[in-house]
């Protein structure tokens, strides 16, 4: 394990081929899209790419987590720019081809020096220069966001079914229902999307309280219990999704199926974040 994860990329090494998937989205991207591109500008094999973050596991890779970084990084400095819609896009004045990845990390920690004092009293002196990939300040936002992930870990089958049915009804589905031991191979549940009043189809679903990630079978197993009895498959899990799980879900000439990992879920609960 050590040596894969000696093979990932730093995240001062995302950043030019950050700066190349933007060019090759056409200067704009979301994360996931910036995401995908890098991989490909980059080559990276599924092995490295499904490295957790951290090793108790969780939904959130080294990758991606380092690519938040080399994002934020070039942002600060800025190279890019992020919409509230959270697009980053090429900043109007930038004309570089590539960055001098030392020269933004300096940039970043100059204009966090003011901080350095709120710091002393968490991080050692040796600490402070180190590398995001060496150390994470405690951070208010990322804590709450790993108490509502050992939630939803923990909650039973039938419950987690039951906040899938809410979800989906906060969102405007309509006749969800959870069918539960009822259900045949794999569907939990099933609804009616409606979309502006005009247009609706159907869906069914499955929830996966994982703190691993789904695999290509078991997205062919979904899609093979859905075909011929709905529109659209909607997979929900608190881990995350394999590359190749990825790829199945939006094979070309197959049922499509959306995909919600445990990072996407915990961003919807936040959206609605009902009382």
């Amino acid at each position: 394990m050590k040596r894969k994860y000696s093979q990932v990329p730093t995240f001062d090494q995302l950043m030019n081929p950050t700066l190349e998937a933007l060019r090759e989205l056409g200067g704009s991207g979301t994360k996931q899209e910036i995401y995908e591109k890098v991989i490909e500008v980059l080559k990276l094999p599924d092995e490295i790419l499904e490295i957790p973050h951290k090793k108790e596991g969780g939904s959130q890779t080294k990758v991606d987590y380092r690519l938040a970084w080399a994002l934020t990084y070039l942002g600060k400095a800025g190279i890019i720019e992020n919409s509230a819609r959270g697009v980053w896009a090429l900043s109007s004045s930038n004309s570089f081809d590539k960055v001098e990845p030392k020269d933004i990390v300096k940039h970043y920690r100059n204009m966090c020096r003011p901080k350095k004092k709120a710091l002393e009293g968490i991080m050692s002196e040796g600490e402070m220069d180190l590398s995001p990939d060496d150390i994470e300040i405690p951070d208010v936002q990322q804590d709450w966001r790993i108490n509502l992930r050992k939630v939803l870990t923990s909650m039973k089958p039938d419950a987690f079914e039951r906040l899938a049915q809410r979800i989906l009804r906060e969102s405007g589905f309509i006749q969800v229902e959870v069918l539960g031991k009822s259900g045949d191979g794999g569907i939990d549940g099933k609804g009616i999307a409606q979309i502006n009043g005009l247009l609706s189809f159907h869906v069914m679903f499955q929830c996966k309280r994982y703190s691993s990630s789904v695999t290509a079978p078991q997205i062919r197993d979904f899609r093979g219990a859905m075909t011929g009895r709905t529109d659209k498959g909607l997979f929900i899990t608190t881990g995350s999704f394999t590359r190749d799980a990825i790829k199945e879900a939006t094979r070309d000439g197959a049922p499509p199926i959306d995909l919600i990992d445990g990072e996407q879920l915990i961003d919807i609960l936040k959206k609605l974040s009902w009382e």
